[in-house]
């Protein structure tokens, strides 16, 4: 009766041991990182208080807590892997059923891009040809005639060859340089200075544009003023707007302003210039300001020109991005090497302190600290199991030499032979490892090692009779079909993830030949507006220079910024526009990287792209997206920073309750972090990590 009554409650521990195991595996599943590991510490906890409860030795309870931690450690690192595995394909499904729209919002972005272009250069040049011949006519003077004439000749020229670019479709002209800003600055005889010589290309990019919008502004709106351009360097310590958060990087700091002045030429703005200028700056990392000067010179609105006078101010990034916290170890797709490290851990040490008699496994001090030594050694370098495993099995593998060479000088108590039966699965395991991302000539030596050591420690076991070389050589044989047998495993494992990633790649390829076809389609609807008006006013205005008719340049010059701004706006009115408004509409943007910025402008927010973009796996690219559609709200500018290893996402702390949790939930299952900063913002750090 007492054997049965024992043999019960020897099943129901196992049964219980079971159930835990199971809820554990199932809560890391469907729970963070940090919660389902709080789980798995709780239950070993447990266990080891259920066994010092019923009085068990020190030395039992401590092996209970590395077998129940080992244990543990796969369950929980399993139910994390399974957890990625199902982000992975949520997001897969996310993101091509989200691709369809991928090329009707590439097309109007490059609207956009194309509107912005035009914009910069052909307005710019028309509007100083219209000041220029308008004073000239109101002066009546012949050398400022004969100047203005030049000037008109020049201006439309240029006007023809950059128009004639854009109808030609042609590649995008260079970036601009801080010469270039400075060549301008000059050619509008302002008050400048600069005092930075380095910044990224984007941003003086950028700080091009926004001298020169500024600068036709003035000579538009504010004729005879004072105007004093600062090219300066700063870090952004302070946030200025609702929606913004400080984060003291350096800065790029351009500000334009006048003391106010007159209209010379009434009529000439397109319309869209400073709506232009501020996506622009924004595309570029920066933030846009403009509007009449306060007292504290600053701008204080957009309401339009007072007699104050008007300050234009654009804030870019100045230099390279700072250190992004980086995704914990633990909370990755590496986690379960970490689990297997727990394991061998947990099967080498803590099943010999379960023995009755310890002394029998360790036999005295100095073989238990041998084999405490050799078990971290043979057991720790798995943790570089996915990233290293050429490495890792060649530091497994120089363990099992020591512990060979321990056994031979009897410094442990157990046989080295024992040690690779009960063990001898990580050596396995780091072949299928090599098997899996070492190519192939280099993990061919991987079985062929693994089975040469591990025959080495057979061939030393006590049993073995007659020549240990020859024992060695067919044991060394006999292992190899294991070995071999999981290095296959893994070569197919490799081959199956290098045929996902052609796809992948493929799929990539027609869906940015189906993006760049439309972005093609738009182009051609855009130069075939532009060469029936603003193109022919342009080369009028060139016709009636080699005249010397002012007059006409002036009304030539003025007819091609009306047709201009006709043309902006049927490119950028949403009832005119038959490229899609009204379509994307009715669809959400693709879940990208790329479709935030069309996700921003239906919110009225804005988003600042740093770093070089590229193409991300599809957890990556949707796992942003659902972050920054999770974060935005009305005004909100969020920052999405790439690089060589991930994305960023950052912005304004959510009030609602409930918001952080999900975020939370979001980076956690892609494998990455979520960061609450002291200055009112989040960081969502994802990692770019293939299943």
């Amino acid at each position: 009766m007492d054997g049965l009554l024992a043999g019960d409650a020897g099943g129901l521990s196992v049964l219980v041991a079971v159930s835990v195991l199971v809820m554990l595996h199932l809560l890391a599943v469907h729970r963070t990182a940090g919660l389902s590991l709080a789980g798995a510490v709780v239950a070993t906890l447990a266990a080891a208080g259920v066994a010092a409860a019923r009085g068990e030795p020190a030395h039992y309870v401590a092996g209970v807590v590395l077998t129940a931690g080992g244990a543990v450690a796969v369950a929980w690192a399993t139910g994390r892997a399974r957890r990625h595995r199902r982000a992975h394909r949520s997001a897969r499904v996310d993101y091509e059923a989200g691709t369809a729209t991928v090329p009707l919002f590439a097309a109007l972005a490059e609207r956009d891009r194309l509107a912005a272009e035009l914009h910069d250069v052909a307005a710019h040049r028309l509007t100083g040809v219209v000041v220029s011949a308008g004073a000239a006519l109101r002066l009546t003077d012949q050398e400022r005639t004969g100047a203005a004439l030049q000037h008109a000749g020049e201006a439309g020229r240029q006007a023809v060859r950059e128009l004639e670019r854009l109808t030609g479709l042609g590649e995008y002209p260079a970036l601009a340089t801080f010469t270039d800003i400075d060549a301008l600055a000059a050619a509008h005889a302002v008050d400048y200075r600069r005092t930075v010589d380095m910044a990224p290309a984007t941003s003086t990019e950028a700080a091009y544009r926004v001298v020169r919008e500024a600068l036709t502004n003035a000579a538009r709106y504010a004729g005879g003023a004072l105007v004093r351009v600062r090219v300066e360097g700063a870090f952004d310590h302070e946030a200025p707007g609702v929606g913004r958060v400080a984060t003291g990087d350096p800065l790029l700091v351009v500000t334009i302003t006048d003391d106010g002045g007159r209209a010379v030429e009434p009529g000439l703005g397109t319309g869209h210039g400073l709506t232009g200028l501020a996506a622009t700056v924004t595309a570029a990392g920066g933030t846009f300001t403009a509007g009449p000067v306060g007292q504290d010179g600053q701008p204080v609105g957009q309401d339009g020109r007072g007699k104050a006078g008007w300050t234009v101010r654009a804030q870019l990034p100045a230099g390279a991005a700072p250190h992004i916290r980086r995704w914990r170890l633990w909370r990755g797709v590496i986690a379960f090497d970490y689990a297997l490290v727990v394991l061998a851990i947990a099967l080498s040490l803590g099943v010999s302190l379960l023995s009755a008699d310890v002394s029998d496994s360790f036999g005295g001090v100095l073989p238990a600290a041998s084999v405490v030594v050799l078990s971290g050694l043979h057991a720790v370098p798995l943790s570089r199991r996915s990233r290293a495993p050429g490495r890792a099995l060649a530091r497994v593998l120089l363990a099992l030499v020591l512990w060979w060479a321990c056994d031979r000088a009897g410094w442990t108590q157990a046989p080295v032979s024992d040690i690779f039966l009960v063990y001898g699965w990580v050596e396995l395991t780091l072949a299928y490892s090599a098997g899996v991302r070492l190519p192939l000539r280099r993990g061919l030596f991987a079985p062929l090692a693994v089975a040469a050591v591990g025959g080495l420690a057979l061939a030393s076991g006590r049993g073995i009779t007659g020549s240990r070389v020859a024992a060695w050589g067919v044991l060394t044989c006999v292992l190899a079909l294991p070995a071999f047998a999981v290095w296959s495993w893994g070569r197919r494992t490799a081959r199956r993830r290098d045929r996902l990633r052609a796809a992948d790649a493929r799929r990539r390829v027609l869906l940015d030949g189906d993006a760049d076809a439309a972005v093609h389609e738009q182009r051609l609807r855009f130069a075939a507006g532009l060469r029936g008006t603003a193109l022919r006013h342009a080369r009028a205005v060139v016709a009636a220079a080699d005249a010397g008719n002012l007059s006409a340049v002036r009304e030539e010059a003025r007819a091609g910024l009306t047709a201009l701004r006709e043309l902006l706006s049927g490119l950028r009115g949403r009832d005119s526009d038959d490229v899609g408004d009204e379509r994307a509409g009715e669809h959400s943007p693709p879940p990208t990287t790329a479709g935030i910025a069309a996700l921003a402008g239906r919110y009225g927010g804005s988003v600042r792209y740093l770093g070089t973009r590229r193409p991300l796996p599809a957890v990556v690219e949707v796992s942003a997206y659902r972050i920054a559609s999770t974060l935005m709200a009305v005004g909100v500018t969020l920052t999405v920073r790439t690089v060589h290893d991930g994305v960023e996402v950052s912005g304004p702390a959510p009030a609602p309750p409930g918001v952080e949790r999900q975020l939370r939930a979001i980076a956690d299952a892609a494998g990455g972090t979520f960061l609450r900063t002291g200055g009112g913002a989040v960081r969502v750090w994802l990692p770019e990590v293939f299943p």
